[in-house]
C-alpha cells in the first residue's frame, strides 16, 4: 500500500511540473513572442492584431505565470501547506481551462484544463 501511495505522489508531482511547464510556456508564448511568428501562428493572429491585443496577452502570459509558481511552490513547500497550493492552484488552472474553451476555443480544454485535471485527480488519490 505505500509502495502504490509513493507512486501515485511521484506521479502527481510529474503531472504538477508538466501543467506548471505548460504555463511558463504560455506566458513565454503571450508575453514575449505574442508579436513573432510562432506566436500569431500558434494563436491564428495577423501582424496588425497581434500589435492590438499585445497588451491584453501580456497580461494573460503574466497570470499564467502565477499559475506556474503556485503550483512549483506547492511541490516544494511542506505539508499541509503543499496539499492546499496543490488544490488551490490546479482548481485555477481548471476554471480558467473550462472559461478559454467557453469563451475562445474548445481547444484550451485538452490544452490546459485536462492536463490540471489529471493533476488534481493525482493529487486526491495521493493525499497530498
Amino acid at each position: 500500500m505505500v509502495l502504490l501511495v509513493s507512486t501515485v505522489s511521484i506521479v502527481a508531482a510529474v503531472l504538477i511540473a508538466l501543467v506548471a511547464a505548460l504555463h511558463v510556456w504560455f506566458l513565454v508564448l503571450e508575453m514575449i513572442l505574442w508579436q513573432k511568428p510562432l506566436g500569431m501562428r500558434t494563436f491564428g493572429l495577423t501582424a496588425e492584431r497581434a500589435e492590438l491585443t499585445a497588451t491584453l496577452a501580456a497580461n494573460q502570459g503574466l497570470y499564467n505565470g502565477f499559475l506556474a509558481a503556485g503550483l512549483l511552490v506547492g511541490l516544494i513547500a511542506p505539508q499541509p501547506t503543499a496539499f492546499h497550493f496543490k488544490l488551490f492552484f490546479l482548481a485555477c488552472v481548471i476554471v480558467a481551462g473550462v472559461f478559454g474553451a467557453a469563451t475562445v476555443s474548445r481547444r484550451i480544454l485538452l490544452i490546459q484544463a485536462l492536463p490540471g485535471a489529471l493533476a488534481l485527480g493525482a493529487v486526491l488519490l495521493a493525499g497530498g
